[in-house]
């Protein structure tokens, strides 16, 4: 089970796996655009580097700035990926969920 000091927000979470899905490719436009893409949620891009920054004060996150270029004016993307602790932190979530889910009598999970 996760520790209260790790709870996770649903966005949060939304977050955190995009960035893992990504791997060393996640930054803030595409990690927005997956979520948009997988949930059909308009999402503003400050939430998401909003959630960015608390993940990795959180120390679930690390990122470092990539190179700069043309395409961009110059400017350079600021990279995410998974730590250990984000690693083990969704991996918490996930268990604790399927054993909610396993609880609920006569729940039928369909599989796509």
């Amino acid at each position: 089970m996760t520790a209260k000091g790790n709870y996770l927000g649903e966005f949060e979470e939304l977050v955190l796996l995009s960035v893992a899905s990504q791997s060393d490719q996640a930054y803030g436009v595409s990690i927005r655009q997956d979520i948009i893409d997988e949930t059909g949620r308009n999402v503003n891009i400050s939430a998401v580097h909003e959630v960015l920054k608390r993940l990795e004060r959180k120390g679930y996150l690390k990122s470092k700035m990539g190179g700069a270029t043309q395409e961009r004016g110059g400017r350079r993307k600021r990279y995410f990926v998974l730590t250990a602790s984000g690693r083990k932190t969704l991996e918490e979530n996930m268990k604790l969920k399927l054993q909610l889910y396993k609880r609920v009598p006569n729940f039928l999970l369909k599989t796509i």
